[in-house]
């Protein structure tokens, strides 16, 4: 510039350079200044300054744009001929391109990888949706860390906590609680059924949980006499109307007035997410009764996981103090176990097998979608050659195939979070997650698991033929096409990837196979009933409601039912088999003294029909008859009119099961002897029946009575009424008018649970039926894409020695040897994949050892069945392509060459 003519403003220069490309600054530049001369000389230099900031501020945003674009995307350079430099993103957003035109270009390759890898990405995603919340997110508890339960839950007696209360070894805090479902009543509306559990005051302090309204239970609120509080769950008190001066008014819980006086936050839960309500409960000293649980905070610097030393403290000091019988010795056996493995109980193995499974098939998935990839680098050998001959090296063309793969992996997961949102909800009620499965839902982070997964995999699927291109001859592939050469590609890669296929799927198949032959075995045990043709109904009485009247309350609802149409008995009992046992006494036998040792029985309160609604048969004696009924009404009726003068208690009838008669009468009959222990006056027995599954279904036949209901009204709090119907009708049938009798008849009743007795024998079962079927599911699954896979590398295997068979068969090569060559191969492929799956089966099987019954991890059968299930899909898989490979026309093959 000449120094004459106008200097241009410093600022101004400084922002334009700083805004303009590095490429183009200095002509730019250029013709600013020229135009800044230009106007300065028109029109003055002050007019030439307003013009130059105008053109500043009005093109920034413009220059903005096209300097981020040019400069970061790469599809202008940064660099000219005349300074040199690089683009940045351009060849990843060019690769990006051709690779959608690409898969464009070919929608069946296409679809299928994607498919394939969305169906594996989607099954783990929400397998780990569900499972996140159980296994791996945090406990809604500040100590959950700290916090352990103790051995013999639900066992527990009030006698033993108030003994130990405070003085814990190795613990600073410990509550008790146990189960205390209560009946709700708003208005004159009817009662309901609300989950609860009944605690001590140290509960919450023990949990390190804060309620969002009110206080939690604190001490005093357990003393004897103290009027009951309630916490309320954040569902419950929203439900209730949300009013936050809910705090301090009273509910009517159980028939009687309890105060509210906390409101726990969103999202807390004790001891599962079914419970909606916490009341207090007084702790008596003298109550031996065991139904409480302990949980408890460990002192500081302590680990729950490694509590030996303060439990065998523990359990000396409870043997000092109480003597145990065999069976219900706490002080052998004892651990304290971290909450959280507590809480999961057998969903963990179940969950953690789901998981494994799901893993199998993305794994499975992926080795499908790289053997599709790798057929691709194969039929594109001779283009990338070419391209590699024009330049291209190795790195570009693995970039391509990278950007291929990820453009697969993004519609997968897309696809795949579809897939695991739409079937979340399925899975959760597919897997034994109890209370858990009606809480759980999808949320971001399944979409995010699922797009992370589809990324990885992608990358796991990408390495497959990024191995075949670096390993492979580009300018060799070249001379052969000029020389008419032979293809010398062995497929080596292909070869593994559908062993790595078979093997996978034989590690599913046989967990499969395993809690198949599990299931069987528990299903073939006896309980001791006739579970078909039976409506199950569980009702809550309230608890300001007497023995007598709340037995008199069923009794009204049992002749009701009774003449529903199709119902042809009707019970109530106070536990129904395959529960759990619960509700054991002592006793004694007259004339024996082998019962004084502290042996107890499962005892049973039933109505008059009880054997006959639940099939259970009889083997001597009789059981409960009308008379028996007649006669307890009768002594009832005179008690209360005072016309009883004989002070002796009267004499109750019983029935009792074959392990009782077995293990105390020993061949003797014991129809017509006397009993007691449980309460006072004598118990004649009238019958044996066969042993029934009182606990769990696996549970060895331990001793029980059975007492009717009109003899011994004991006020129990829950029922369950059982319906038997005639063949021919389904039991469901009549839940809602059971329902409908239960509300119209005891409208203090609330009703729990409508179902059927083959569904209570289902869950008796355990989570083995539903991970079983699960894993059968995945099995099928795995099978199909294990089957696909095959075809693909054996068609891929016959096409790339097409040539080769066309000339031996000119040559004189029978087609059936061609046949046989290419499904021997196929079968001598999947046979070492069966063998390297059962190895690992038999070491990875162990893991489901915990859902297993009658059959070990290493069984012969199961893995045998997935073994031959394997080689017939792979053999019928095989076929297709072998047979094309030996049907071809010699002259076509060779002319198409």
């Amino acid at each position: 510039m000449a120094p004459s003519e106008p200097r241009l403003p410093r600022l101004p220069l400084v922002l334009l350079g700083a805004l303009l490309p590095r490429a183009e600054r200095d002509e730019l530049l250029a013709d600013v200044v020229e135009e800044f001369g230009e106007r300065s000389r028109a029109a003055g230099t002050p007019a030439a300054r307003r013009w130059l900031w105008a053109q500043l501020v009005g093109s920034a945003p413009a220059v903005l744009r096209w300097r981020w674009w040019r400069g970061w995307t790469g599809f202008e350079p940064r660099a000219n001929a005349y300074r040199p430099g690089g683009p940045m993103l351009k060849s990843w957003i060019s690769d990006a391109r051709y690779a959608a035109r690409r898969l464009r270009a070919r929608p069946g390759y296409t679809v299928l990888a994607v498919l394939t890898l969305a169906l594996g990405v989607g099954g783990t995603a929400a397998v780990y949706g569900v499972a996140r919340g159980l296994l791996f997110d945090p406990l809604p508890y500040a100590n959950a860390p700290e916090l352990a339960t103790f051995w013999s839950t639900f066992s527990w007696s009030e006698e033993e906590f108030s003994y130990l209360r405070g003085r814990f070894p190795g613990f600073r805090q410990v509550a008790a609680y146990r189960n205390r479902d209560v009946t709700l009543r708003v208005g004159d509306a009817p009662a309901r059924f609300v989950p609860g559990i009944a605690a001590s005051a140290e509960l919450f302090d023990v949990l390190g949980a804060r309620p969002a309204l009110g206080r939690p239970l604190r001490a005093g609120d357990d003393a004897l006499g103290t009027a009951p509080v309630a916490v309320l769950s954040d569902g419950l008190w929203r439900e209730l109307g949300a009013d936050p001066s809910i705090v301090g008014r009273s509910l009517v819980l159980d028939g009687a007035p309890t105060t509210v006086v906390g409101v726990m936050p969103r999202g807390f839960w004790f001891p599962d997410p079914s419970v909606r309500v916490w009341t207090s409960t007084p702790m008596r000293p003298d109550n031996g009764a065991g139904n409480y649980t302990l949980v408890g905070r460990v002192a500081p610097g302590l680990d729950p996981g490694n509590m030996g030393p303060y439990v065998a403290r523990l359990t000396a000091m409870l043997g000092e103090r109480f003597h145990y019988p065999e069976k219900w010795d706490k002080t052998k056996n004892a651990r304290v176990t971290p909450i959280r493995e507590s809480m999961t109980g057998t969903m963990r193995p179940a969950l953690l097998a789901t998981l494994g499974a799901m893993g199998l098939i993305l794994l499975i998935a992926c080795a499908n979608v790289a053997a599709l990839m790798l057929g691709q680098v194969d039929a594109r050998f001779t283009e990338l050659a070419v391209r590699s001959a024009l330049g291209a090296n190795q790195r570009r063309l693995t970039q391509q195939l990278v950007v291929e793969a990820l453009l697969i992996a993004i519609a997968a997961g897309a696809l795949g979070a579809g897939l695991a949102a739409g079937g979340f909800r399925v899975l959760a009620h597919a897997l034994p997650l109890g209370a858990w499965g009606e809480t759980v839902s999808p949320d971001w982070r399944v979409f995010v698991a699922a797009l992370g997964l589809a990324i990885a995999a992608a990358l796991l699927v990408v390495a497959v033929p990024t191995v075949s291109l670096w390993r492979g001859d580009l300018r060799g592939v070249l001379g052969r096409a000029r020389t008419g050469g032979l293809e010398g590609r062995g497929g080596r890669l292909e070869n593994g990837l559908v062993v790595a296929e078979v093997a996978l799927a034989v590690l599913i198949a046989s967990g499969a196979a395993l809690l198949v032959r599990s299931v069987g075995n528990l299903y073939a045990l006896d309980p001791g009933l006739r579970a078909e043709q039976v409506a199950v109904v569980d009702v809550v009485a309230p608890n300001d409601i007497g023995g007598v009247a709340q037995w008199r309350a069923v009794d009204e609802v049992v002749t009701a039912l009774h003449a529903l149409p199709g119902v042809r008995a009707v019970a109530a009992t106070t536990q129904l088999p395959l529960r759990g046992g619960s509700d054991s006494y002592g006793f004694t036998i007259e004339g024996l003294k082998d019962t004084d040792d502290g042996s107890t029985t499962y005892m049973r309160i039933v109505t008059q029909e009880y054997f006959a609604a639940l099939g259970i048969r009889r083997l001597t004696g009789r059981t409960f008859e009308l008379t028996d009924r007649r006669a307890a009404d009768s002594v009832r009726a005179e008690t209360q009119r005072g016309e009883r003068r004989d002070s002796t208690p009267p004499e109750r009838v019983v029935v009792i099961n074959q392990a009782l008669a077995k293990k105390y009468f020993r061949g003797e009959s014991p129809i017509g002897r006397r009993m007691g222990g449980t309460f006072r006056g004598a118990e004649r027995i009238i019958g044996v029946v066969v042993d029934v599954a009182e606990g769990k279904l696996t549970d060895a036949p331990e001793p029980a009575r059975y007492f009717l209901a009109d003899e011994v009204p004991m006020r129990h709090g829950t029922y369950t009424l059982a319906l038997r119907v005639s063949p021919g009708i389904d039991p469901t049938s009549v839940l809602d008018a059971a329902r409908r009798t239960v509300s119209r008849l005891a409208p203090g009743f609330a009703v729990q649970e409508l179902t059927t007795m083959q569904r209570v024998l289902d869950r008796a079962v355990g989570p083995a039926r539903q991970v079983m079927t699960l894993l059968s599911l995945l099995t099928g699954l795995a099978l199909v894409l294990g089957a696909i896979g095959i075809y693909g590398v054996i068609a891929h295997f016959a096409a790339r020695r097409r040539r080769d068979w066309a000339i031996r068969v000119a040559l004189g090569l029978p087609g059936g040897r061609v046949v046989a060559r290419v499904l021997g191969h196929g079968t001598a492929l999947v046979a070492v994949g069966i063998v390297i799956g059962v190895a690992a089966a038999s070491v990875l099987a162990r893991l489901l050892s915990a859902l297993l019954f009658g059959v070990s991890a290493f069984d012969p059968l199961a893995l045998a069945g997935a073994g031959v299930a394997l080689l017939v899909v792979g053999f019928l898989a095989a076929a297709a392509p072998a047979w094309r490979a030996g049907m071809t026309d010699p002259a076509i093959a060779l002319r198409e060459q």
